[in-house]
């Protein structure tokens, strides 16, 4: 199904390159708020970097697909030296299709990592790629759409654990 999640990690820095190696994933398209920093954060926790560092060391490719305004994504982007896409439209492709051609790479090659179902994962299902679910770095949403959102939720990631998904620490 699209909205249910194929992988569920506690945060980004569970995603380890050999993961990534053992799906044939080389590239990643990251989303901002709740998934690489708190909710409207332009901060980024160690933690995060370190991994952005080993993914860049694994030679993963990566690059950003925010909803968000280049207003809001452009400093975030370049303080951690990412190429970026705003405006993606998720849970419409579009944004990956840009991310797609800059990163040139295969579909097969590629994944979403976010912490939205009815964006990132639904955008990830609807594109062809794979979506690596994160949980929200923050337990609160600034937006009303978002809070809005979240409460459709928990059956989708419930069903992902029934099917005998585990959760990646």
């Amino acid at each position: 199904m699209l909205l249910t999640p194929e992988y569920i990690f506690k945060n980004v820095e569970a995603i380890t390159p050999e993961f990534l190696r053992q799906k044939g994933i080389s590239a990643l398209v990251l989303d901002v708020d709740n998934t690489l920093t708190g909710d409207g954060s332009q901060q980024l926790e160690e933690g995060v970097s370190a991994w952005l560092d080993t993914m860049r060391a694994a030679g993963v490719s990566l690059t950003i697909v925010s909803n968000n305004t280049a207003k809001r994504v452009r400093p975030f982007a370049e303080r951690i030296g990412l190429a970026w896409v705003p405006l993606a439209c998720k849970p419409l492709p579009v944004g990956l299709m840009v991310a797609r051609r800059r990163l040139g790479v295969r579909k097969d090659q590629m994944a979403m990592v976010g912490d939205q179902i009815y964006t990132d994962r639904l955008a990830a299902g609807l594109f062809g790629i794979r979506c690596l679910y994160v949980m929200p770095r923050t337990p609160h949403d600034k937006s009303k759409g978002v809070k809005f959102k979240r409460k459709f939720e928990p059956p989708f990631i419930r069903k992902y654990y029934e099917k005998g998904g585990t959760l990646y620490e």
